[in-house]
């Protein structure tokens, strides 16, 4: 079953949310979900009633400036006048705390995807303690100087105008080793229709503001620094999951150095998994149950 509904902030923005459970039974844990950069909860149905089929539920929003969420703000792109990436995390929290009340003394494991992944690496540096495991999908590591000039490039941008500029500097390298080149979202997944409900999608892949990048620059600066990450708890159970031939996690590169990171912030349990040939979507792959698989497994050996 599905089940829709908004929860209001302390802004007053109003958050989207979908919940699919089986209201015949109770789950074995809840499964929090944060979707990625210029995408909406809805292209998780898959992967969210394959997590019921399993015995769990999951909650997944539209994050602010995306899907039902963007729409009911009136502007697809972007957070926030002011803090955007934290007012983006400080929902996850909001909705975990949403979860709790509704599943007290029930596991709680959050999955992040791409700029998901980056707003649950925040997240974790104030709130680790909520949840038992989080997975990180599709996320990567960053210079610092390059995020540092980005942001500086993006704060004197118009703030509720599209950047093409951004967009460009962003993602233009992303299909730079895909050779049958026809809509430049290859590098999302081998998967031809699932690329095509992407580029058809209304809800995927627009160019977001200028506002919406000093922002996700400054939520990306703030995941890498050590000290914040220090405050995580060190037996929180960690998964990252990447293809290597993903763009964003530098074709395993930056996996291996966010490994590292969390390495050296004490965790004790952190699991990498890599698909070869895997493109950026894991979840949308030619091969995603066997993925949906080993992320079931994992959270099964982490209850």
């Amino acid at each position: 079953m599905e089940h829709a509904f908004w929860l209001t902030m302390e802004d007053d923005t109003e958050i989207y949310i979908k919940k699919w459970f089986n209201a015949e039974s109770t789950p074995k844990a809840v499964i929090q979900l944060a979707h990625g950069m210029v995408e909406h909860i809805e292209r998780y149905n898959e992967f969210a009633n394959y997590l019921v089929e399993q015995g769990f539920f999951v909650y997944g929003n539209d994050h602010r400036g995306h899907g039902k969420t963007g729409e009911r703000q009136g502007l697809q792109g972007y957070l926030a006048d002011q803090d955007g990436f934290a007012k983006t995390t400080n929902d996850l929290y909001e909705i975990t705390e949403q979860i709790i009340r509704d599943h007290p003394n029930t596991p709680i494991f959050l999955f992040g995807h791409s700029m998901g992944s980056f707003l649950t690496r925040n997240y974790l540096q104030a709130h680790s303690q909520l949840i038992d495991g989080v997975i990180l999908s599709g996320t990567g590591y960053y210079s610092t100087a390059v995020s540092v000039v980005g942001k500086a490039l993006a704060s004197v941008l118009p703030a509720k105008e599209q950047s093409k500029l951004m967009n460009h500097l962003s993602f233009s390298s992303n299909n730079k080793k895909i050779k049958d080149k026809k809509n430049g979202f290859e590098w999302l997944s081998r998967d031809e229709a699932m690329v095509k409900q992407y580029v058809d999608d209304p809800f995927s892949g627009f160019i977001p503001t200028g506002r919406f990048f000093y922002d996700l620059l400054t939520g990306i600066l703030a995941m890498q620094r050590r000290k914040q990450n220090l405050s995580i708890r060190q037996d929180l159970p960690m998964l990252i999951v990447s293809g290597d031939a993903d763009p964003v996690g530098d074709y395993t590169k930056g996996i291996w150095k966010t490994a590292n990171i969390y390495e050296k912030a004490g965790l004790k349990d952190i699991t990498v998994m890599l698909y070869n040939d895997g493109r950026h979507e894991l979840l949308n792959e030619i091969n995603r149950m066997e993925i949906f698989a080993d992320i079931n497994k994992w959270i099964v050996l982490h209850l």
